[in-house]
């Protein structure tokens, strides 16, 4: 075989697992973790109504603010689930 087909199979197979690495690590499950989003860093419409797209909150760290994070993660970051956030704004 040529040595330049050698290397080059080499590198394409060393390129293609690290693509396959990263499509996994996006695969992982997601959930929706309010009160960690800084302001203008939020994943979508929040709870509140007042808007309805990523990026448009106000605030760092609003109740109803949320971001995706790996699944299991939230509560280490101090954040919580959609029924958390809103009881914390029914008392607010």
């Amino acid at each position: 075989m040529n040595q330049k087909l050698i290397v080059s199979s080499a590198l394409a197979s060393v390129l293609a697992l690290g693509l396959v690495g990263q499509v996994a690590a996006q695969d992982k499950p997601k959930e929706k973790c309010f009160g960690i989003a800084k302001a203008g860093q939020n994943d979508c419409a929040n709870l509140s109504g007042s808007h309805s797209c990523a990026g448009q909150s106000k605030a760092d760290m609003g109740t109803d603010e949320w971001k995706y994070v790996p699944k299991g993660t939230c509560k280490d970051m101090k954040g919580l689930t959609a029924d958390e956030a809103k009881a914390k704004m029914k008392k607010a």
